[in-house]
């Protein structure tokens, strides 16, 4: 295969895996947990629900969803379980954004040339 039919199957494969990131980031509280374990380090379900409406249970669903998204990961200490940030598929997911915007950004200069010539 050459190069350029490449670009669409390796693509393809790097939006497939964005996907769950995405869709896991989709929900407001769940980008708010995102947000707050990004800027504090890990915390225990305790720390995420302080101050919320949110129940411990309701947290703890919406950590395993951004678990199996790969965005957060458990850890124990001692005998608590803290939830950290694992910011490699969030920046796995900024780079297929960014692919899509320069593909975006490239029909829009060919969209130019041909309404100028």
């Amino acid at each position: 295969m050459s190069p350029r039919t490449d670009r669409p199957v390796s693509r393809r494969r790097a939006l497939d895996r964005s996907a769950p990131v995405f869709a896991a980031l989709g929900d407001a509280t769940r980008l708010r947990m995102v947000a707050t374990l990004s800027s504090g380090g890990a915390q225990s379900i305790a720390q995420l629900t302080a101050g919320t409406a949110i129940t411990r249970q309701a947290v703890t669903k919406h950590l395993h969803v951004l678990a199996a998204a790969g965005l957060v990961r458990d850890l124990r200490r001692g005998r608590e379980r803290l939830w950290a940030f694992e910011p490699a598929r969030l920046g796995e997911a900024r780079q297929a954004l960014e692919a899509i915007g320069a593909d975006w950004d490239r029909a829009l200069q060919r969209l130019k040339r041909f309404v100028e010539s």
